[in-house]
């Protein structure tokens, strides 16, 4: 397997340090709000990374932290009255509902900030002991940045470009305006806790570098979160990991793209903000999760509701797929009749290439069209009236189903009972367009009376009724179905 190392700016392969346990952390969410959108593409990216190492026979340790402490959490306690602990374990609790809904597994190991503090605190202690931090007369502590000669290697920058746009703010004790906070002194009404150097709490940095030391011996396999956190916070950490433990931090660094609204960045000053239950309101989750993956991980994401119903319709035609293999796996009558070769060999060809694209830097587009491929030869066998009653034709779409699971379980997406994800499918569906569901199945039953009733008048006046309510019927051997038009 390769993968982007942002360390190394290439694609590099894969190889865990210790055979084959593999630690892999990532910046989880600071727990002050509802989750967005951009959320989401994170949690659902590195929850594919995760499947697919388990799926490839890895012993994965996966860490995602919360940062349940923060200027953004006390502001937010300020403005609606609260503690700090409360509006954090509030969302860490919102963050877990919007996460299940969208199948994203629990990671290993989840640990909170506040729980840590001890570690936080030997580390800020074992930096200024080596000269690489510095306790100022107030109580802040803060990292020599030029102490630590890799500062940069992640981001590509260079201390003189930083050093131009950098200064001192007011009231800062700062030696050098590089100088990050390990530790801030406490303010009056803010949460804190004892240290050498006065009441206070961790920087953000600090955090992830502390917690990650405990769980996981140090360099981690892959070190993961959003492209915005390459710079400063991922430096940071490197910066005093590197320096406190004179090994290296994490061999890979795996960051995924931006979400943007309609080519624009999202922002809640545009007004182009949206978090995961505004989508849920009016989409299901799992097709959510199917968009969110059929851009690659590393590129923007360009959102919008047309994008989103288009791919409902992928989802939709994956299920419907299924669907229709299952009414056919479901017949008993099966020859002994030649089945074609070449399918067989075209499937072998989908299942090489849908492991390809996955080993190359988890290329979960490329591994969606395959996927496809192998609907459409699902396809060919349940309309070919003599492959789909050839025993190797039921073999076959064995196999394919076989695939499909194995797939679903290292991508979260189509892995639920076919029918019954259609059916809710089409009521989500109806209820966007403001259509009744249960006013649809009155007029099919006073339909279905009228055929019997060979009142074919009345019959077809109902259907055209729903027709123009934007209703398809058809009508099948065990009777009438509709689906949105």
């Amino acid at each position: 397997m390769r993968l982007y190392n942002t360390l190394a700016r290439k694609k590099q392969e894969f190889v865990p340090e210790n055979g084959n346990a593999v630690n892999m952390y990532v910046c989880g969410i600071t727990a002050y709000d509802l989750c967005h959108i951009g959320h989401a593409r994170s949690s659902v990216v590195f929850d594919v990374l995760y499947r697919y190492l388990r799926h490839k026979g890895y012993d994965v340790t996966f860490i995602r932290n919360f940062t349940d402490i923060d200027d953004k959490i006390i502001n937010r306690a300020n403005e609606v009255g609260k503690e700090a602990a409360a509006i954090a374990e509030q969302f860490i609790g919102e963050f877990y509902v919007d996460m299940d809904r969208l199948g994203v597994l629990r990671a290993d190991v989840e640990p909170k900030c506040t729980e840590h503090i001890p570690e936080m605190i030997a580390l800020t202690a074992r930096l200024i002991g080596q000269d690489h931090a510095y306790a100022t007369p107030s109580g802040d502590v803060y990292f020599r940045v030029r102490s630590f000669a890799g500062y940069g290697k992640l981001s590509g920058r260079n201390i003189d470009e930083l050093e131009s746009g950098a200064r001192i703010d007011p009231g800062e004790e700062k030696q050098d305006p590089l100088d990050f906070a390990l530790w801030k002194a406490a303010k009056p009404g803010e949460p804190s806790w004892e240290s050498p150097w006065g009441p206070g709490r961790p920087g953000w940095h600090l955090e992830c570098s502390a917690m990650s030391e405990k769980y996981a011996p140090l360099p981690l396999d892959i070190h993961g979160g959003g492209q915005d956190l390459s710079f400063p916070h991922h430096e940071n950490e490197i910066a005093q990991s590197e320096a406190a433990t004179g090994k290296p931090f994490a061999n890979f660094w795996v960051h995924n793209g931006f979400v943007q609204i309609n080519s624009e960045k999202m922002s809640k000053s545009l007004g182009n903000f949206f978090t995961i239950r505004d989508i849920l309101d009016k989409f299901l989750p799992e097709t959510l999760r199917y968009f969110l993956l059929t851009m690659h991980y590393r590129s923007p994401l360009d959102f919008s509701f047309d994008a989103l119903e288009e791919a409902e319709k992928g989802i939709r035609r994956i299920y419907a797929a299924l669907a229709q293999a299952d009414a056919e796996l479901a017949k008993t009558s099966w020859k002994k009749s030649p089945f074609p070769e070449e399918m067989t060999a075209e499937l072998d060809a989908i299942e090489r290439h849908w492991a390809e694209a996955m080993e190359d830097d988890m290329n979960t587009a490329g591994a969606l069209g395959h996927v496809f491929s192998a609907i459409r030869l699902a396809g060919r066998v349940t309309e070919d009236k003599t492959l789909r009653k050839a025993e190797g034709g039921r073999d076959f779409l064995l196999r394919i189903k076989a695939d499909m699971a194995a797939w679903s379980e290292v991508l979260g997406i189509f892995g639920r009972d076919p029918a019954g994800f259609l059916a809710e499918l089409r009521d989500n569906r109806a209820a966007r367009a403001g259509i009744d569901p249960t006013r649809v199945q009155a007029l099919l039953d006073a339909r279905q009376q009228a055929r019997q009733d060979k009142d074919f008048a009345k019959s077809d006046a109902i259907r055209d009724e729903l027709a123009a309510m934007h209703v398809e019927v058809k009508d099948t051997p065990q009777g009438a179905t509709w689906d949105v038009a």
